[in-house]
């Protein structure tokens, strides 16, 4: 009896270590949150700074990353 529980055990041990195993090669848990996406970066029409396109000012010569950079460059191109 007590070789049988022995037996029981180390077949149990080895099916969790088995699944801890290829949890951790998948990357984890499946209930992870998903990565959120990127979001397009742009440069500045004006100084070439990049930025979020959600954060770019729009203009006639581009898209800008802030007001005064808008005016200095639609200003220059008159």
């Amino acid at each position: 009896m007590a070789k049988f529980v022995l037996l029981l055990a180390i077949v149990v041990a080895l099916v969790w270590l088995t699944r801890v195993g290829r949890r951790r090669a998948s990357g984890g848990d499946a209930a992870a949150p998903p990565a959120a996406p990127k979001e397009a970066m742009v440069a500045c029409a004006q100084c070439g700074l990049h930025l979020p396109n959600g954060d770019a000012l729009p203009g006639r010569g581009g898209l800008f990353c802030s007001e005064a950079h808008r005016t200095q460059f639609e200003q220059s191109r008159r």
